[in-house]
């Protein structure tokens, strides 16, 4: 068995091409023959940026990186809560169940059990990529990894000798630079600055402000998720529950054009009393239809995909898992056999953006912070976590795999990284091609 980018390397663009045709039709022929505008929209932002693409091909890495050599993965490390869509943008802050503002991985659609590294390939390509936009050297690209890399390690070492005593987390008393700036212009948001954003008082109370965003549903579908709500209520730990004045519902709408990850997948909104009857401090929680994760295509373990009630079941699952302190909203349930999952929809959610992020010192601080956040969340869990599929402990798994081998870690996510960036710029362009040339036949 050899890397998978020196098979890659090997095959001819046109084969190549068809593969990446293929692996989106095997994966979402039925939603995209169903969903056509909104894949096609999705498309063309995929066509931005080989970055954009990048985002949006999670299908393309699973089918390749299942494939790769791997030197760090045994039967343990092999069977880790994986974040699933690890790239360089799916970090930002959340307000924890605690009060606490933190800064963290966020977006867990496409979690999953599997390898973890296959979460470190995917990170570690995701800023090859932003490197390369950002017109960074080669030599520069392979420091920024090595350092996210090492950053990695230091804190998995450090949650297997220390424990979890010491309540590492990101926030504002432990970081500094650009991230540190993030959190507290955070800090700087309001609840009331959201309602009064997507509300609007009617009869002395609030509903939804109906636009293309926040479009009306009818009396049928708003009482089956009424119905809904209840059954998602019972799926909240007892102790994170709150006063039953907090889930009374005030409005529901379907939302429309949420992000790149979402074409196809309904989206609801819930307005709730939150805390007291006054209007400032109203709730807004979000019920998502859960998808498949990329990962479960290519995981061969039958026994962690049949574990699972549905797709909003398998997230609300592994953000518990991957996420101390989880938000207390969280919680899972189905309409017409479809899974979905709630969270709340908080004005203190702010994802990271490298826009404004340019100098190496700012650069290398940054990724340091992520490597170290990545380790947090295959190490640390939610009090409330499923202990089932992962009942060991993750961090004395993974660090009894890099003891004496850490250099040879970092190496390797750094070959990757680079190696697969060339390949995903190469499949930026394939896929370009395939979709102004109309080979994609749902589309």
């Amino acid at each position: 068995m050899e890397p998978i980018t020196n098979v890659l390397r090997a095959e001819s663009p046109e084969s190549r091409q068809q593969f990446i045709v293929k692996t989106f039709t095997d994966c979402f022929d039925d939603v995209m023959r169903a969903e056509s505008d909104a894949w096609r929209s999705k498309f063309r932002k995929m066509a931005s940026t080989p970055f954009a693409f990048y985002r949006g091909s999670a299908c393309m890495f699973y089918a390749d990186v299942a494939r790769d050599l791997d030197p760090f993965l045994n039967e343990k490390t092999s069977r880790v809560w994986i974040q699933g869509d690890l790239h360089a943008e799916n970090f930002g802050t959340y307000l924890n169940s605690e009060g606490i503002l933190v800064f963290d991985v966020n977006d867990f659609d496409e979690a999953y059990v599997g390898p973890f590294t296959w979460d470190m390939k995917r990170f570690a390509a995701s800023l090859a990529l932003i490197g390369y936009q950002k017109a960074l050297s080669d030599d520069e690209i392979r420091h920024v990894i090595q350092v996210a890399a090492r950053g990695y390690v230091k804190r998995v070492k450090a949650f297997a000798e220390k424990g979890h005593a010491d309540g590492f987390a990101l926030t504002i008393a432990s970081t500094t630079g650009k991230l540190q700036e993030l959190i507290n212009e955070t800090r700087l948001e309001s609840r009331y600055s959201l309602l009064e954003s997507l509300t609007s008082i009617e009869n002395y109370d609030r509903r939804f402000t109906i636009n293309k965003i926040n479009r009306p549903i009818d009396k049928m579908l708003y009482q089956q998720l009424e119905t809904c709500f209840e059954e998602y209520l019972e799926t909240i730990p007892k102790r994170k529950r709150k006063d039953r004045v907090n889930y009374n519902i005030k409005d529901i709408v379907e939302v429309q054009g949420a992000g790149i990850g979402s074409a196809g997948f309904k989206i609801y909104s819930f307005l709730l009393e939150g805390p007291t009857q006054t209007l400032e401090n109203d709730v807004i929680v979000s019920m998502k239809q859960g998808q498949v994760a990329s990962a479960s295509r290519v995981q061969t373990d039958t026994s962690v995909g049949s574990y699972f009630q549905h797709h909003g079941h398998r997230t609300c699952l592994s953000q518990r898992a991957l996420q101390a302190n989880a938000d207390p909203w969280l919680g899972y349930n189905a309409l017409n056999g479809v899974g979905y999952f709630v969270s709340e929809f908080s004005p203190y959610t702010a994802d990271l953006n490298w826009d404004g992020i340019n100098k190496m010192d700012d650069i290398l601080e940054l990724v340091d912070f992520l490597g170290q956040a990545i380790a947090k969340i295959h190490c640390v869990s939610d009090d409330d976590s499923d202990h089932t599929l992962v009942p060991y402990s993750t961090e004395e798994a993974i660090y009894e795999m890099l003891q004496g081998k850490e250099d040879a870690f970092v190496d390797e996510m750094v070959r990757f990284g680079m190696e697969y960036g060339d390949i995903v710029r190469d499949d930026y362009r394939l896929f370009v091609d395939a979709f102004r040339n109309h080979m994609f036949p749902q589309l």
